[in-house]
């Protein structure tokens, strides 16, 4: 591992003007400005068919899967902004990580290795007034199962709507740090780990 801890951010979104997009780019500010060298991933930009084993048996698993299990490999670190559907995870991040925790070809022991011992940061934006903590939960659950190191901290930002300013960034200057705060302490983390 390298010095410098790698920090891998990402939204469970697909929508253009996400909230939770611009809420985890805040989260990548923190850690930048900690020191951390910071990727962005759109997952519009690594699109992966729905998850199903005969597709998996019959082709292997997809390019774009494999190129996201190299991606959660390749850093130590992960801040996901996870918005909340109907009170649990979307589609388009189970999907992701569906895949990811599928082995390589020839690897059979490689199932869940791109998150294991990988530290993970969690945080959500809703216009509903709890900001997708319920999602969370879920997020947690799925990725502690797949031995990735949860941090406690995770923030909400509700009313997302009035919440940002035309910049990306929170109005209210508590949760604008707080939110850098988490970028910061997936870095302070990981360079004690992996340092």
């Amino acid at each position: 591992m390298s010095s410098v801890p790698k920090i891998l951010a990402f939204a469970g979104s697909a929508r253009r003007d996400s909230y939770n997009k611009k809420l985890v780019k805040i989260a990548a500010q923190g850690a930048e400005k900690a020191g951390g060298e910071v990727s962005y991933l759109d997952f519009m930009n690594l699109v992966m068919p729905l998850f199903n084993e005969d597709l998996e048996a019959n082709q292997g698993l997809p390019v774009t899967a494999m190129q996201f299990k190299v991606l959660l490999k390749q850093h130590e670190a992960f801040l996901i902004a996870c918005p909340e559907y109907n009170g649990s995870i979307t589609a388009l991040l189970k999907n992701a990580i569906d895949w990811a925790s599928r082995p390589e070809p020839h690897n059979p022991n490689s199932a869940a290795e791109c998150f294991r011992g990988k530290v993970v940061v969690l945080m959500s934006s809703s216009p509903g007034a709890l900001g997708g903590i319920q999602g969370l939960v879920h997020v947690r659950t799925i990725l502690s199962r797949l031995g990735a190191i949860v941090l406690p901290e995770q923030r909400a930002v509700g009313n997302a709507v009035q919440a940002f300013n035309e910049q990306g960034q929170l109005v209210d200057p508590k949760q604008q740090q707080a939110i850098l705060d988490l970028g910061a302490r997936a870095v302070a983390i990981a360079a004690k780990l992996y340092g």
